[in-house]
């Protein structure tokens, strides 16, 4: 694990695991440690499945343990769009699911007392005027399906968001932000004592499809009735046949040195998550011990920017100017998986052999409704799974290098877009 991560240095939930070696036989294996399969593991453990999670590195090495934290319900594609791609009925019915996300990570932190820093309160803050309209349209959109929003313009939005950079704000009760490197832990300490055996330092190289399946590490294999593909970004090319579908994209997040109290509660007076609307979006929220934690910049190439540290704090300085003497304690960053349509990917690629990925930023809550899904299905129980099934999707054309390309030359416009 990255010493620059600030996650890690506050670190309270760990794991103990083991590399697995030589044969297991299983009802169900699940490949990714991270949040989806750690939900996956505690929904099957507990209903009395022998379950082996491997995982290639640490748990919640991946985007689960870097991530900004930040709980959203929706999607990442917008609610609109997905009518178009599903229906009236599905859209709903997943706008629902995402609530009840939302709900299941608090119920799961609460039950098993997950030291998570879990705070509630979101705020999607506009920039621009035609930004302002599209807060208004969202807020009208939201209401439609019964969910509450506030528009905050002018002292109000400034006794809730204390920077001179946006013009109005929507805030939605049911976002929030934790630390997601012990929430991610403490769903898989969870699991392990639910029975689920968790091992990291576990790489799959090989599936041979078949019932039972036979599913290979560097040092032993294991027989598994089911499997469940919960790698996301890192799944890397262990599945050629979904591999294309989800482009892992480089993000960024900058933790500040500690903040004086007063002035933390200056700027974000009530402690909520923040994220602004441009495509190439900075988002932000305060820690528990007061520093700010600022996310922003992307690379499609999933190399760093070069002057990172510089670069964050430039524009953390642009959105609080207040903050213009504040340093960088840690950077740090990791891939997320996203699609073509920015919805989530959930499939089967044979009758014992489920997947769960590409959530393009909006997992945190997400996820562990795509473990408990996951779950469902090797019971038997498909029809919640299948609504998140049938979105359509479609590959990233060509192999990496055509898939980069063609996802900058699309991304052009709408970084071009967010300078408008």
């Amino acid at each position: 694990m990255s010493a620059t991560n600030y996650y890690y240095s506050t670190q309270k939930v760990h794991v103990p695991t083991e590399v697995f070696q030589g044969s297991l036989q299983t009802d169900v294996a699940i490949v990714g440690g991270g949040l989806t399969g750690a939900s996956a593991a505690l929904h099957l453990a507990e209903q009395g499945y022998g379950v082996a999670l491997l995982e290639a590195r640490d748990i919640a090495w991946g985007a689960s343990g870097r991530n900004g934290g930040q709980i959203l319900p929706g999607l990442a594609i917008p609610q609109h769009r997905l009518r178009q791609l599903v229906g009236e009925q599905d859209a709903r019915r997943i706008w629902d699911f995402s609530l009840e996300a939302v709900a299941l990570l608090k119920a799961r932190v609460e039950r098993h007392c997950i030291p998570c820093d879990l705070r509630w309160g979101y705020l999607h803050a506009a920039i621009k005027p035609r930004q302002v309209n599209e807060l208004r349209e969202w807020q009208s959109e939201l209401a439609q399906v019964g969910h509450v929003t506030q528009l905050l313009q002018g002292e109000a939005l400034r006794a809730e968001l204390n920077s001179p950079g946006y013009l109005a704000a929507l805030f939605d009760p049911a976002g929030g932000h934790l630390h997601p490197l012990n929430y991610t832990l403490g769903l898989a300490n969870a699991a392990q004592d639910a029975g689920a055996r968790l091992f990291s330092g576990s790489p799959v190289t090989r599936v041979r499809t078949g019932d039972p399946l036979l599913i290979e590490t560097p040092q032993g294999h294991l027989r598994a009735r089911y499997l469940l593909l919960c790698g996301n970004a890192y799944l890397g090319d262990l599945m050629p046949p979904i591999r294309s579908y989800v482009m892992p994209v480089g993000t960024y997040i900058l933790a500040s040195q500690p903040l004086p109290e007063a002035l933390a509660r200056q700027i974000i007076p009530h402690d909520y998550a923040v994220s602004d609307l441009n495509f190439v979006l900075d988002y932000f929220r305060l820690s528990s011990d007061h520093r700010l934690l600022f996310g922003g910049r992307v690379s499609y190439s999933t190399v760093p920017p070069p002057r990172l540290s510089d670069t964050l704090l430039a524009r953390l300085r642009r959105v609080f100017p207040q903050l213009y003497e504040a340093r960088a304690d840690f950077v740090w960053g990791g891939n997320v998986g996203i699609t073509r349509n920015r919805a989530p990917h959930f499939g089967r690629l044979a009758p014992n052999i489920y997947f769960a990925h590409g959530y393009s930023g909006h997992g945190v809550a997400l996820t562990g409704l795509a473990g408990k899904l996951l779950a469902e299905l090797v019971a038997g129980q498909a029809e919640r799974f299948d609504v998140f099934a049938r979105i359509p999707h479609r590959p990233f054309p060509g192999g990496r290098a055509l898939r980069l390309a063609a996802l900058l030359l699309g991304t052009t416009y709408y970084r071009l877009r967010d300078l408008l």
